[in-house]
């Protein structure tokens, strides 16, 4: 145990030293883990400063800030009381049902997996004493047979208890239905009271909230409360440079409304913000406007605090964090490639701090977008967007744990998936993975007992692979309730009214207010609450919709070879595409598309088509001269896949061709010699456990 924990203590300690280098190079705040950096003297200074700027800015808020009809607020907080009591009164009428929920659940288990389980032990059971040949074998099968009998009517009363019990909660069915109809109207008429009481208290503050006239001295309010003066003291007193960052930040209006507006710096670090802004506009000059400006500003604000980098394990140098300015300059270089999606140069730095976050390599990312170009193009070409890129998940990250212990230490993480599979959490950690990578947004979504996630479409965020919004049992999205969440995304489309929801936040702020939690029911002081309604009353007016989830049934499904290799995109072939080509050398290249079997054809990046193999196929082709040919083929693969079988024209023996995993990269197999007939051969091929890509085969001569 002493020498676990000093094992670990040399990990952790090397660890702080690696983001202690990191915080140094970006000139970070720096303390021990769990302490605040202490003041020195110029700190104490400087923290006095802030603190009078925030004072003063704030008495200049208040003065501003239209006062409160009381009427209308105490009938909007009477009717949020009412809304939380009629919520409660919809849980109560929820609860039978629940009962009756569970009951359903333990009736369909004991009817198919104890006594379902039981009967097929006796079959089996029954099937080994008919095959015993020993008395051994005899008492053995029929001590089976016994404890399956025993287990069958153990499970057929177990089941008579249970039927008794969903019989008796669904007795009063009828009755529960009603008293839930009932207890929804009234939490629907409720809300609709709230809403319009929040409206009518809106409508008194809208002048206010519709002129930007004070929002320098709203942003500039608004930072000093969320960094608070110790928090930019910390920073600031690192150094002259430091100081001057605060100085500038406070000091550019535009900025600080861009990063509040894009939902503020992580945990209030506005000083490490700013240092990242400041480098990335440095090293980049287009960050300066348009998408490179908003991305500039998502990863300032979203990599203020460091985010943790997923490594190999045999990378015992690489760096503890992300990079965030080789980060930003990753995805401008991905962006202005044309690796990214079309949608990437309209999304805001709201969005696209879910794009920037992650915690792989930058070289994984070039990895998974060159992975998916070669390996399934299909997925990129796929119109749905909600499935685009994500799709990957159903088609190729197998469902299950079994073969997770062959993960390699040099891999990365998600290139372990794909090749290894995995449940719930993998699963979407790739799909979240493969969506960064050509620059969608997406959020961790976990529910109770299952990991998902969601991401951006144009028609708003959508979840894959999980319950849809709402669910009962979801752990919410970013720290939000569901119905936040959504609320958020569907607002943030109307920047204009946005604003205004905005511009309360900031006004809550100034005056000093409780926060609003959406975790809280209940919480936040009267301007955070109304910012709210704010958005509220931006999706109610513009009647905005609400996606339904994708790929619930796919939660724990284990596909077919032949779904894994479904194309989404089918390609367009003509007879120029099937073509067999010989080439003045004598070599001859015999396309993917002139290939038949179950596997469908998929336009390729490379030009033309390719095939993703999950099932035999075949090709017909004739040779000028019999003899010895070297035949090989073009593929990709994505995990370790078994030899190929080859049939040359029906013989009953078959030659083993070797598959090699490839890492999503394009590459020839290992030649193997056939011997082939003048004139028409057919070549068929079988045996393949995982799908793999093929582009084409060739066949040289051996002379």
């Amino acid at each position: 145990m002493k020498a676990m924990n000093q094992t670990m203590n040399r990990k952790h300690r090397a660890g702080t030293a690696v983001l202690l280098g990191i915080c140094v190079t970006l000139g970070l705040a720096v303390a021990a883990p769990g302490q605040s950096p202490a003041l020195t003297p110029a700190g104490e200074k400087l923290q006095a400063q802030y603190a009078t700027a925030f004072k003063d800015v704030q008495a200049e808020i208040t003065k501003a800030v239209p006062p409160v009809n009381e009427p209308k607020k105490a009938t909007f907080q009477a009717a949020r009381e009412a809304v939380r009591k009629a919520q409660a009164d919809v849980a109560a009428a929820q609860a039978p049902f629940d009962k009756i929920e569970g009951a359903e659940g333990l009736v369909g288990h004991r009817k198919g997996k104890w006594i379902g389980g039981a009967e097929k032990g006796i079959a089996a059971a029954e099937a080994a004493l008919k095959k015993a040949t020993t008395d051994a074998e005899r008492e053995a099968a029929k001590k089976d047979l016994a404890h399956w009998q025993a287990d069958l009517e153990a499970g057929r009363k177990a089941l008579v208890v249970s039927q008794a019990a969903l019989d008796a909660a669904k007795a009063d069915e009828a009755k529960y239905k009603q008293a839930k109809q009932a207890a929804q109207a009234a939490l629907d008429a409720a809300v609709a009271k709230e809403l319009q009481a929040a409206k009518d208290l809106l409508a008194d503050a809208m002048p206010f909230l519709s002129s930007d006239k004070l929002d320098a001295q709203l942003v500039k309010c608004a930072v000093l409360a969320n960094a608070t003066p110790k928090g930019l003291t910390e920073f600031a007193q690192q150094g002259k440079e430091q100081e001057a960052l605060v100085v500038k930040l406070l000091a550019d209006t535009a900025l600080m409304k861009e990063m509040l507006g894009a939902g503020g710096a992580k945990d209030g670090k506005y000083g490490a913000a700013m240092q990242i802004y400041t480098s990335i506009q440095k090293a980049s000059p287009r960050a300066k406007e348009g998408i490179f400006q908003r991305l500039a500003v998502a990863t300032s604000i979203e990599h203020a605090e460091p985010v943790k980098q997923v490594n190999p394990v045999a990378a015992a140098n690489a760096p503890a964090f992300v990079d965030p300015v080789k980060r930003y300059l990753h995805f401008e270089k991905a962006y202005l490639g044309g690796e990214l999606d079309p949608a990437f140069k309209d999304l805001s730095a709201w969005e696209l701090r879910n794009v920037i976050n992650g915690n792989e390599p930058d070289e994984t990312l070039i990895w998974g977008r060159a992975m998916l170009r070669n390996y399934r193009p299909d997925h990129i070409l796929n119109p749905d967007y909600g499935w685009r890129y994500s799709g990957a998940v159903t088609t190729d990250v197998k469902y299950g744990s079994e073969n997770v212990k062959f993960d390699r230490p040099e891999l990365q993480d998600y290139q372990n998936i794909i090749m290894n599979g995995g449940v719930c959490g993998r699963r979407a950690f790739f799909g979240r993975f493969i969506l960064r990578c050509f620059g969608i947004p997406t959020v961790a979504r976990p529910q109770v007992g299952h990991g998902a996630l969601a991401h951006w479409t144009p028609d708003g965020w959508i979840v894959n692979l999980g319950a849809g919004w709402g669910s009962r049992e979801s752990n919410g999205v970013m720290q939000m309730t569901d119905a936040d969440f959504v609320l958020e995304t569907q607002s943030r489309k109307h920047p204009q009214e946005l604003a205004k929801a905005l511009r309360a936040q900031w006004a809550g702020d100034a005056l000093g207010e409780p926060k609003y939690i959406s975790m809280q029911p209940g919480s936040g002081g009267l301007w955070n609450v109304l910012s709210q309604f704010q958005k509220m009353l931006i999706v109610a007016e513009t009647k905005a919709v609400t996606l339904a989830a994708r790929g619930t049934e796919l939660g724990e499904a284990n596909l077919s070879a032949e779904t894994m290799a479904t194309a989404l995109v089918k390609a367009e072939v003509s007879q120029d595409d099937m073509k067999i080509a010989t080439s003045t050398d004598g070599v001859i290249t015999i396309p993917a598309a002139a290939c038949e079997g179950g596997n469908p054809l998929v336009k390729s990046f490379l030009g033309g088509q390719q095939m993703t193999c999950a099932q035999p196929f075949h090709f017909d082709v004739s040779v000028p001269r019999a003899g010895k040919y070297q035949l090989s083929t073009r593929i990709v693969t994505v995990r370790d896949t078994s030899p190929l079988l080859l049939t040359l024209n029906k013989a009953t023996e078959g030659i083993g061709m070797p598959i090699p995993y490839t890492l999503g990269a394009w590459q020839q197999t290992p030649p193997v010699t056939v011997e082939l007939k003048q004139g028409g051969n057919t070549l068929a091929f079988t045996n393949q456990t995982r799908a793999f890509a093929l582009k084409d085969l060739t066949l040289t001569p051996v002379k």
